[in-house]
């Protein structure tokens, strides 16, 4: 696993959580989101921080407050929802904030897990809603298996083979519940070698890229310096394959729930005024109609227990269980705080004047 390139390590001063959330809070609610629609999307953008998805927390605030007040995002949404069958329904966001329209989503498909087994939900009409962890995380911690996927909220990667940009990260996220206290197993990744998150913590930092993340669609180079990042493409997981992955996930996130895909997904850093239409997907499978909860989780802890004290390959840390490190950063983050670059920091200080709320710095 540590061949893979990890993100940018977060670094600056350490602020508690409750601080953050006041923050995006207070901005949401200017912009128009009700008190509770505002709390609710702020715990979800701290929970990212907190798990050490930096490019999906508190980083996005001053992108969604764009959005907000361009028109681009519906402040609020009557999220509507649809049986399609006794497993199946489908949620119109109506343009909300995504982070409101999955949490309804999810909930949907607890009910109809809990009724059938088995609850597949899809959505059109949403937006943006953060790292798709945060999702199947609230599934597994309730008994289910959670399967999760999103059309990208722009596209940054070619379809294999060629060099227009009609792919997106489309990520994909799966969580089993842990039991007995321990976290849940929980893998979310992108279709490419990076997330585009990631690509713009590097150029908010003015921090260089490895070679591997990019490439120029002009002549097929190496992307490094994240200056140039916009004439760049992501390259894929796994050469063809994590295209082709990018490509199915596309198609039932997007296509199959009248959502955007392809050359109709809007580019949401640059646009501020137009309706995305991003549609996403989650699974909801219930573990107990297989086996008691209970036994399930003895039985995979032994299994993992397994896995993690194999020998380590030389040159690595040894075997990391997906959703390991992520607990591990929430312990350490509640206690500690979580870190802000120092242009991060000056970017919210600078929107809290501009939306006339109280800085970070009045907030602990």
């Amino acid at each position: 696993m540590n061949a893979v390139p990890q993100p940018l390590p977060a670094a600056g001063e350490r602020l508690p959580a409750p601080a953050l959330a006041g923050l995006i809070a207070d901005a949401l609610g200017v912009c128009g989101l009700p008190s509770d629609d505002a709390a609710s999307v702020a715990e979800l953008m701290v929970e990212a921080d907190l798990t050490g998805a930096d490019g999906h927390g508190i980083f996005r605030l001053a992108q969604y407050v764009r959005r907000l007040r361009g028109g681009g995002v519906n402040p609020r949404p009557a999220i509507t929802a649809q049986r399609l069958a006794p497993a199946l329904a489908r949620v119109d966001g109506d343009n909300g904030m995504g982070h409101l329209v999955m949490r309804r989503a999810t909930e949907i498909a607890v009910d109809i897990a809990t009724e059938a087994g088995l609850g597949w939900v899809g959505v059109r009409r949403s937006n943006h809603a953060g790292p798709a962890s945060l999702y199947v995380d609230s599934l597994a911690r309730r008994g289910f298996i959670g399967i999760y996927s999103v059309v990208a909220s722009a596209n940054h990667m070619a379809p294999w083979g060629g060099t227009s940009l009609l792919l997106g990260t489309n990520p994909l996220a799966i969580a089993i519940p842990g039991g007995a206290g321990a976290p849940p197993v929980l893998l979310d990744i992108a279709t490419t070698v990076v997330s585009y998150g990631t690509v713009k913590k590097h150029v908010l930092n003015g921090t260089p890229m490895p070679e591997g993340w990019m490439v120029s669609k002009i002549d097929g180079t190496p992307v490094t310096d994240p200056a140039r990042s916009g004439e760049g493409v992501l390259l894929p997981i796994g050469g063809h394959k994590g295209s082709g992955l990018a490509l199915m996930l596309g198609l039932l996130a997007g296509t199959l729930n009248g959502a955007a895909f392809g050359s109709e997904v809007v580019d949401f850093n640059a646009d501020s005024s137009t309706e995305t239409n991003t549609g996403h997907f989650i699974l909801a499978l219930d573990v107990g109609r297989f086996m008691p909860l209970e036994v399930f989780a003895a039985t995979m802890a032994r299994q993992l227990d397994e896995l993690r004290h194999d020998a380590p390959l030389p040159g690595t840390d040894g075997v990391r269980i997906p959703g390991d490190r992520r607990a591990v950063l929430r312990a350490a983050r509640l206690r500690e705080g979580v870190p802000l670059p120092a242009p991060l920091r000056r970017q919210l200080d600078d929107l809290a004047a501009t939306l006339g709320i109280a800085p970070l710095a009045a907030r602990f």
